[in-house]
C-alpha cells in the first residue's frame, strides 16, 4: 500500500513539474527569450510530437531565432490541426521565404479563426495588408542584369564603389551614422543627421568662405530614419534609403525628383525588387559615364558585413512577367541569391564586366602621371591636369576621354564583327547584322558627343582664363 501511495505521489510531482516547465517556457517565449524557448519546446515536442501547441510555440521559436525554413513542418503540422497562431506565423515565414501567395492564404485563414472566436483582428487585418503590398512588388521584379557582387565590412562598404569624377563623390558622414554626398563642381552636398532621434536628409551649399548652413529637406521628411543619399547628374533624381511605412523589410531604396517650380522634391517611389529585400538595402549609386551601378544590402550576410552588387542601369523600367515565368526564376532574380539569374543578354553582361574590370584595376595613382595632350587655343597645350585652371573643364576633359575610349572600343568592335560576317554562312551573318547595324548606328553618335565635349572643355577653360 505504501509503494503505491509514493507511486502515485512521484506521478503527481512529475505531472506539476510538467505544467510547470510548460508555464515557464511559455513565459521565455512571451517575454522574447526565445532562445531559451526553443531549447524547451525542443524536449515538449519530442514528448508529445503531435502536440499543436508543442510544435506551434517550437515552430515560432525557430522562426524568431532565424531558422525559419526549419519552423515550416512544426507550424505546418499545428496549423493542420487549427492552432490559430499557427498561421500567422506560417504567412511571415512564407513571406520571407518570398512564397507570397502561401503567406496571403494563411494570414487569411489566420483572420478568419479570430474572427470565428471573437477576437480582435486589428493587427493580422494590418499585416496581411503590408503583405499583400510586397506580394504586388514580387510580381513587378525588374529586369536588371546584376554583373558582379563584393562581401565587405560593413565600416569600409565605400571601398567598392569606383566611380568617375563626374558623378560626384560619397563620403561617410563622420558627425552621424550614414553619408555625405557632394556633387561634381563640389558645390552642393546631400547629408544625412540625427534631427529628433531619426536620421533626416540635409543640404548644404558651397559658398566663398566654406560651406553654408545646412537646411533639412522638408519635404522628404517623415517619422522615420532617411538616409545614404545620391544625386544623379541631372541634379534632379534623388534615391535614398528610408525604413519607414511600405518597406519590405529594414531599409529600402527609394527614388524622387526635384520639382523646380514648387521647390519641392515629390512623393517617393520604392524602386521595388530586386534592389529591395526584406533585409537592410540601401546608398543605389549610378556612374553615368561607365553605365554602372551600385548598391549596398546585408541580406544574406552575417552581422557587421554587407553586399555589394554592381549592376547595368536601365534607360527604362522592364519587368519580369509574372504569369509566364516561372517562379523559381522569379524568386533568383528577386532574391540575388545567384546573379547568373539576371544575365539576359551575355553581351550587355560582357561589356559591363570589362567596363568594371578597368574601373577596379586602374590605378587612380598612374591616373595623375597620365600623358595627354590637348589643344585648348593657339598659345596653350595642356600635358597635365593641374594644368586645368577650371575645375569644370578638367572634369569635362575626364569625361572626353572616357568617350574618346568608348569610341575606339566600339570602332575596335565594328571592325572585328565585320571579319566574322565575312567568314560566316548566311544562317551566322543573319545573327551579326543587327549587331554590325547597332555599331554603325551608335559610332556617328559617339563621334558627335566627342565632338561637343571637346568644343565644351575648350569654353569651359577660356572663360576661366578670361575672369
Amino acid at each position: 500500500m505504501k509503494k503505491y501511495i509514493f507511486f502515485l505521489s512521484v506521478l503527481f510531482c512529475i505531472g506539476t513539474l510538467s505544467a510547470q516547465t510548460l508555464n515557464q517556457a511559455k513565459k521565455l517565449f512571451d517575454s522574447g527569450n526565445f532562445e531559451k524557448a526553443k531549447v524547451a519546446f525542443s524536449n515538449f515536442v519530442k514528448r508529445s510530437p503531435n502536440s499543436a501547441e508543442y510544435n506551434y510555440y517550437y515552430g515560432a521559436s525557430l522562426y524568431e531565432t532565424g531558422e525559419k525554413e526549419a519552423s515550416v513542418p512544426y507550424l505546418e503540422k499545428s496549423a493542420k490541426r487549427n492552432y490559430i497562431g499557427a498561421f500567422r506565423y506560417l504567412g511571415k515565414v512564407y513571406a520571407d521565404l518570398y512564397r507570397y501567395d502561401k503567406a496571403i492564404e494563411n494570414y487569411e485563414t489566420h483572420i478568419e479563426w479570430l474572427m470565428e472566436k471573437n477576437r480582435d483582428s486589428e493587427q493580422a487585418e494590418a499585416e496581411l495588408s503590408e503583405l499583400r503590398h510586397k506580394a504586388r512588388m514580387f510580381k513587378s521584379v525588374e529586369k536588371v542584369a546584376v554583373i558582379d557582387s563584393f562581401v565587405i565590412d560593413k565600416k569600409a562598404f565605400l571601398n567598392a564603389f569606383k566611380l568617375s569624377a563626374s558623378s560626384g563623390k560619397i563620403m561617410l558622414n563622420e558627425n552621424a551614422d550614414g553619408t555625405i554626398y557632394e556633387n561634381e563642381m563640389g558645390n552642393k552636398r546631400i547629408f544625412s543627421e540625427k534631427k529628433d532621434n531619426l536620421m533626416q536628409l540635409f543640404t548644404q551649399e558651397k559658398l566663398i568662405d566654406g560651406w553654408g548652413e545646412k537646411e533639412m529637406i522638408e519635404s522628404l521628411s517623415e517619422d522615420c530614419n532617411i538616409n545614404y543619399p545620391f544625386l544623379m547628374g541631372d541634379g534632379t533624381t534623388l534615391y535614398f534609403a528610408s525604413d519607414g511605412e511600405g518597406t519590405l523589410g529594414g531599409y529600402d531604396i527609394y527614388v524622387t525628383r526635384y520639382d523646380s517650380e514648387d521647390n519641392v522634391y515629390l512623393r517617393p517611389s520604392n524602386i521595388g525588387m530586386p534592389f529591395n529585400s526584406t533585409a537592410n538595402d540601401y546608398l543605389y549609386a549610378v556612374d553615368e559615364l561607365n553605365n554602372l551601378g551600385w548598391f549596398v544590402t546585408d541580406r544574406f550576410q552575417p552581422e557587421n558585413t554587407v553586399c555589394v552588387y554592381v549592376f547595368v542601369p536601365n534607360e527604362t523600367k522592364q519587368n519580369y512577367n509574372y504569369e509566364t515565368t516561372d517562379p523559381e526564376i522569379i524568386k533568383d532574380v528577386a532574391t540575388l541569391r545567384n546573379i547568373r539569374s539576371t544575365w539576359t543578354d551575355e553581351e550587355q553582361v560582357r561589356n559591363a564586366r570589362q567596363r568594371l574590370a578597368a574601373l577596379k584595376y586602374s590605378d587612380k595613382k598612374e591616373e595623375k602621371k597620365i600623358s595627354f595632350s590637348f589643344i585648348i587655343d593657339d598659345s596653350a597645350t595642356y600635358t597635365d591636369w593641374s594644368d586645368f585652371g577650371s575645375k569644370e573643364a578638367q572634369s569635362t576633359y575626364r569625361q572626353l576621354i572616357q568617350k574618346e575610349k568608348d569610341l575606339n572600343q566600339l570602332i575596335h568592335n565594328l571592325e572585328t564583327k565585320r571579319e566574322q560576317y565575312i567568314n560566316e554562312n548566311g544562317l551566322g551573318k543573319k545573327k551579326l547584322e543587327p549587331s554590325i547595324l547597332d555599331l554603325e548606328k551608335r559610332i556617328p553618335q559617339l563621334m558627335e558627343e566627342v565632338e561637343k565635349l571637346t568644343y565644351e572643355v575648350r569654353r569651359l577653360e577660356i572663360e576661366k582664363l578670361r575672369k
